[in-house]
């Protein structure tokens, strides 16, 4: 009987498929421990979105989450990372002294391997991150990304199968870049059993002695199946999950395929009552979390728009953030266009970022009116190949309004000659934001930019957590009904739970409520009562251009919100001096007042 190996993703991808990767580390440690105690010896803990993440959202460092995690799963326990090839932990590429840091420094901090991959499948983006994993003294678990495409959109039939793969598995052995083990990445779920089995075989024959990696998602259904088929054709090792954060979004649970395989020649080797006891810890753990509906699902229409697990949520619970998620169908349906005429790049983040901010864009401003940064970025070629040349029409577009020419420089070369990145450019920040400089701080800088200053300066704040309780407080009484409301484009689902509370959205606030006097404030006018910023979309203020108080000028950049993980700028729409009604890291709806111009 052949023992298969597994690596449990629940506290690194199970946190961001299921919760937005917003976790706090506290809440979370008793069911690593529970986990160690029921034999589970090798963990996913950090890296991917869980970097940024408890930046962002948490209030934590995630270099000492890592150091907790390591200190709490014993000095012997495999613990693994995931990083964006040149990306490593964020969504935009990297120069190569943060890249080589970003090795460094998760070695530093517990790591024993980093699983490594792009999502765009140019291999060019895998050989120097690679390079540095090994040289850090750490295991390197390269990948080849998959996912499947819709009926009708590849009439060459020549993407995305198990020859494609080999080809991109055959420009990895020829660049000769190190690595340990091989993983087939299928972060959308959407690869079929069929393309599983035939892509693994291929590998297996390529490379017999070593050891290879299959992980996939549920979120379309069919989790189980792919894992056996792999299985068959020679994988070693799987990537599973425990409750709650399994199957849904996330990957299969590991006693789900413990029983797949029973009567079987294969076997996890695992003692069931003893992982049993690890998921009711872990579920108590998690208890006071907000389980989103939509992570518990299989999602039929993701095999026509591939959206990963661990972009969904986070997606989803952005858009709860921003009041605009009433409208997440309506973009799931938009994202099937954006990956045809992008390039077929896999949909695993960023790229999967990238067509749910541009299907986002297309929904809100109408279709290609707003070429976001990132898919704009993508197909002019500026984070590597993609598959397939990207639409024409698409590329044009893309050039006229981001103001940039198609390239064909590697992201590296771009990045090592830009004078805006790197860790010489983060050290500046620093010393200028009067925080020490230390090489933390500076990858934190270098991946998280201001937002990263901002929480080594101490003004972050935990925000974006949803609360189970808060979910269940905000639920209006079965006699009060919700009603849609739409102002300015923007719509929001309200009722009114007596007299002093209204749920907004899903979020409950306090209210006060009187007769009115039938007599409204007189509008302002436009001699001399100033002008008011309206916000253009939801979103968070980012920072601030110019400082209250300031004399500005019609169509000056004023400050900055960030909606979906994208920046977008507000301009003073007259000239005069400034005063804001917002600070730093307000949540606005579209309409919201941002400031004065007297």
């Amino acid at each position: 009987m052949k023992k298969i190996n597994f690596m449990l993703t629940a506290f690194r991808d199970g946190f961001q498929s299921v919760y937005g990767a917003r976790v706090l580390t506290k809440d979370f440690m008793p069911a690593v421990e529970a986990a160690r105690h029921a034999g589970i010896s090798h963990m996913e803990f950090g890296g991917g979105a869980r970097f940024q993440a408890l930046f962002f959202y948490c209030n934590e460092n995630a270099f000492d989450m890592m150091d907790t995690f390591r200190k709490t799963a014993g000095p012997d326990a495999n613990l693994q990372t995931l990083a964006r090839g040149v990306n490593v932990v964020g969504l935009d590429s990297q120069s190569s002294d943060v890249i080589k840091a970003h090795a460094q420094l998760f070695k530093k901090h517990g790591t024993t391997t980093i699983r490594n991959f792009d999502a765009l499948n140019d291999v060019n983006n895998l050989i120097y991150s690679g390079k540095c994993i090994h040289e850090a003294g750490l295991k390197h678990e390269v990948c080849v990304t998959m996912m499947s495409l819709a009926p009708g959109w590849d009439s060459t039939g020549k993407i995305h199968t198990e020859v494609f793969y080999e080809k991109i598995l055959k420009q990895i052995l020829d660049s000769g870049v190190p690595f340990d083990s091989l993983c087939f990445k299928d972060a959308s779920g959407t690869s079929t059993p069929a393309t599983v089995g035939k892509t693994i075989a291929m590998a297996r024959r390529l490379l017999p002695d070593t050891k290879i990696v299959f992980h996939t998602h549920e979120t379309v259904g069919n989790s189980i199946a792919c894992c056996l088929e792999a299985i068959k054709a020679g994988a070693d090792s799987l990537d599973l999950s425990m409750q709650p954060v399994s199957g849904g979004t996330c990957q299969p649970d590991v006693l789900t395929m413990w029983h797949a395989l029973r009567g079987t020649d294969y076997t996890l080797d695992i003692d069931p009552k003893k992982i049993q006891e690890a998921e009711n810890v872990f579920q108590d753990c998690m208890a006071k979390y907000f389980l989103p509906p939509e992570a518990t699902k299989v999602n039929p229409i993701i095999p026509f728009s591939p959206l990963p697990g661990g972009a969904l949520t986070a997606n989803t619970q952005m858009m709860r953030d921003n009041g605009t998620f009433d409208k997440f169908p309506e973009v799931v349906k938009a994202m099937g266009e954006c990956v045809k005429l992008g390039g077929f790049g896999t949909s695993v983040t960023p790229v999967s970022q990238f067509y749910f901010q541009q299907a986002y864009s297309n929904m809100m401003n109408g279709a290609w009116e707003k070429i976001t940064p990132g898919y704009g970025k993508m197909v002019l070629g500026y984070f590597g190949k993609t598959p397939v040349a990207p639409a024409p029409e698409i590329v044009k577009i893309a050039s006229k309004q981001l103001g940039l020419q198609p390239t064909t420089k590697t992201p590296l070369e771009i990045n090592d000659a830009d004078p805006k990145k790197g860790l010489k450019v983060a050290e500046a920040k620093l010393k200028e934001a009067g925080i020490p400089v230390t090489d933390e701080n500076k990858f934190i800088v270098a991946t998280c930019a201001d937002k990263g200053i901002m929480y080594l300066k101490g003004e972050a704040k935990i925000n974006g957590i949803r609360w189970a309780a808060d979910v269940k407080k905000a639920a209006p009484a079965g006699d009060v009904k919700a009603v849609k409301v739409t102002i300015n484009g923007q719509a929001y689902e309200v009722a009114f739970d007596g007299d002093n509370a209204a749920i907004v959205n899903g979020k409950r606030y306090d209210i006060a409520t009187a007769a009115s006097d039938a007599k409204a404030p007189a509008a302002k006018t436009a001699s001399g009562a100033g002008t008011e910023v309206k916000a253009p979309v939801p979103g968070a203020v980012l920072r601030f251009s110019v400082k209250d108080g300031d004399q500005v000028s019609e169509g000056q950049e004023i400050l900055v919100l960030e909606a979906m993980k994208m920046e977008t700028p507000v301009a003073s729409p007259a000239g005069g001096v400034i005063h804001f009604n917002v600070k730093q890291g307000d949540q606005v709806q579209t309409g919201h007042t941002l400031a004065d111009i007297k």
